[in-house]
């Protein structure tokens, strides 16, 4: 299982039923929302003066339901069989399309926007059965491509839902074709849930259904763990700025670009397209494993593209109208779709590995009501969206592109907090950025370390980026044993710090600290934390490997738990190798070819220091 690609996921009922389910409502809710949208801007349905309002109001209203009814939502996905509460939630989808064919008929503005928030609510209700259920069904080695996927089946259902609703809101028949799409799609979404496996009930206590008490423990349960809330408040964060750039994306194009309804599709297809690429790339930039490194990149990059997004516009001719052909001919629109595509792209890879972060550290009984917190705070966070272009564009007046520089602004001041304030975030954006921007690394036989349990990796010590390289590679946090001396170097210091390294000196040094290092490392093995150790004591001079210490025997004696060698190969001539004239001597040798190797683990009894070291001399091979 734990060897299932994401598209491999694709092929199996684990998966596939969901990503069908899923992704036929996100495309019944956009085909239906951007058909109602262009026909308010596009359509004389109401006042030209009144549109900026109406269609953020239509925006704040869908999102809505998520802060009214996701308490109670969280509070059933954890109670009851989640393939069967979906099955329920689409049939209730198929009533309210029918009421969407009464209300198109009419053509009443307010029985339009109240089938819209009836969308909003079976999203609600849909939305913690979809996350939670995933780490029932897929190892946790999947969670970040399963995680990729839906995302990517999300954002073209999005993309596809709004080319259609933009076809559709173009026809003269628009009230039947869209009477037609949206039901039939609701029928195709309710027989796909057929399929999807049973899930149980993450907890069968006695629930507490009053919705406002609800609210109030979701966010106590999602805040236990810092981590956890921090993710929540990350992705709400996306789904904040996303909800702003995409609302205000036609009538963006209708005033400053002077486009057609097929340019917002363009524009929305870019956009989307770019989103999905990005979800699917985490697996590969992650290494398939929870990769947290990649949020401040996915915050930074969001930001950079899109204060180029502000000039770009600001740079555009809108003195004549221009269908699609022409807006792609027109001088300076390659650029602002490269910067929208980036700032795209960088979306998926900022909100990805949080959401997988969410779902692995918290405990299946709550794992629902936690996922109900975040829609709760996505809600929050999407309504204060809308609050914020309401008030830019209709209060103060200002325009649509100076809410986008405001957007950029605000999302860098987020992207230097969680820098700042959220450490283990930084520590592993540092990780990721040396093991990945400075090497080009191969891995061999990671799987053999074990995803829970005590255990001890042994490794050969050729360069001041080991500790890095491993961290980078192994799924599972690894807490260092390193020599006091390097556990003090510059930048290093942070990431070894927030990582829990045990820093150690030699007996003659110091032997009260020597034996406080032990201590802790007896502590680190109870609580059941994988420990790494160089046991040559030193960095290699030459690059061969050293005598082992005995201090390897000394732990395992004391914390009997398996011993698994592992070799670094290639890094010897490298920038933070010895050779030569010492460390930071190679610039030619800056971007190395290495490769990390792991055998299998060695019981305790047979873990000794001159047997270790014959395992990990055979795992390097020839290459230093």
């Amino acid at each position: 299982m734990s060897g299932t690609s994401q598209f491999g996921l694709l092929k199996t009922r684990r998966l596939c039923p969901l990503f069908i389910t899923q992704f036929l409502g996100a495309f019944n809710d956009n085909v239906y929302k951007q058909a109602l949208i262009l026909m308010l801007v596009y359509g004389s349905i109401i006042a030209d003066e009144d549109i900026d309002l109406v269609v953020n109001a239509a925006a704040a209203l869908f999102v809505l339901p998520f802060f009214l009814f996701s308490a109670t939502a969280g509070t059933m996905a954890d109670r009851f069989e989640k393939s069967s509460l979906i099955r329920k939630i689409k049939l209730a989808e198929i009533v309210i399309a029918m009421l969407a064919v009464t209300a198109l008929y009419t053509q009443n503005i307010f029985a339009l926007l109240a089938v819209l928030f009836l969308l909003g609510v079976q999203s609600t209700f849909f939305g913690p059965l979809k996350f939670s259920i995933l780490p029932q069904h897929l190892h946790e080695t999947e969670l970040v491509g399963g995680n990729g996927v839906i995302e990517m089946g999300t954002f073209v259902a999005i993309l596809l839902g709004t080319i259609m609703g933009g076809v559709i809101a173009g026809m003269k028949g628009v009230s039947i074709g869209l009477s037609v799409m949206v039901t039939g799609v609701a029928i195709a979404g309710f027989l796909s849930s057929l399929r999807i496996p049973e899930a149980a009930p993450g907890f069968t206590d006695r629930p507490d259904w009053n919705p406002f008490r609800e609210t109030v423990s979701l966010i106590r349960y999602a805040a236990e763990k810092k981590s956890v809330f921090q993710s929540v408040l990350g992705v709400s964060w996306f789904w904040l700025v996303g909800s702003v750039y995409i609302s205000q994306i036609a009538n963006l194009t209708n005033t400053y670009l002077n486009g057609t309804a097929y340019v917002v599709t363009l524009i929305l297809a870019v956009f989307t397209i770019a989103i999905a690429v990005g979800s699917l790339a985490c697996e590969r930039l992650s290494g398939r494993k929870i990769e947290i490194g990649l949020v401040p990149v996915g915050a930074f990059g969001v930001s950079l593209f899109g204060f180029d997004a502000y000039w770009a516009i600001n740079a555009i001719d809108a003195d004549s109208p221009r269908g699609v052909i022409e807006f792609l001919t027109a001088q300076g629109t390659y650029r602002l779709l490269f910067d929208l595509g980036l700032m795209g792209m960088f979306s998926g890879m900022f909100v990805v590995p949080l959401q997988a972060l969410i779902q692995s550290r918290t405990p299946q009984d709550r794992r629902a009501r936690v996922i109900a917190a975040n829609n709760i705070l996505n809600s929050l966070f999407m309504v204060t969206g809308a609050c914020i272009a309401i008030v830019w564009l209709t209060v103060l007046d200002w325009s649509i592109p100076s809410l986008f520089l405001l957007m950029s602004v605000l999302n860098a001041a987020v992207a230097i907090y969680i820098f700042r304030n959220v450490p283990e975030f930084t520590m592993r954006f540092l990780v990721w950025i040396i093991s990945h921007g400075m090497y080009r690394v191969k891995h061999q036989g990671l799987d053999r370390i074990p995803d829970r349990g005590a255990a001890v990796i042994v490794c050969n010590h050729v360069s001041y980026m080991d500790a890095m390289l491993l961290a980078g590679a192994v799924r599972r946090p690894i807490r260092f044993v390193m020599y006091k001396p390097i556990y003090d170097l510059p930048v290093l210091n942070f990431v070894f710090r927030v990582g829990r390294a045990i820093p150690i000196t030699r007996r003659e040094e110091d032997q009260e600290a020597y034996e406080r290092a032990f201590s802790e490392i007896r502590e680190a093995l109870g609580a059941g934390d994988l420990i790494c150790l160089f046991p040559e004591g030193r960095l290699s001079p030459d690059g061969e490997l050293g005598e082992f210490k005995p201090g390897v025997e000394k732990i395992i004696s004391e914390t009997p738990v398996p011993v698994i060698p592992a070799a670094l190969s290639g890094l010897w001539g490298s920038f933070f190798s010895r050779s030569g004239k010492g460390a930071f001597r190679h610039p030619n040798r800056f971007w190395s070819r290495i490769q990390i190797s792991i055998s299998d683990a060695l019981a305790p009894n047979d873990a000794r220091a001159e047997v270790l070291r014959e395992e990990v001399l055979a795992l390097r091979g020839e290459l230093r």
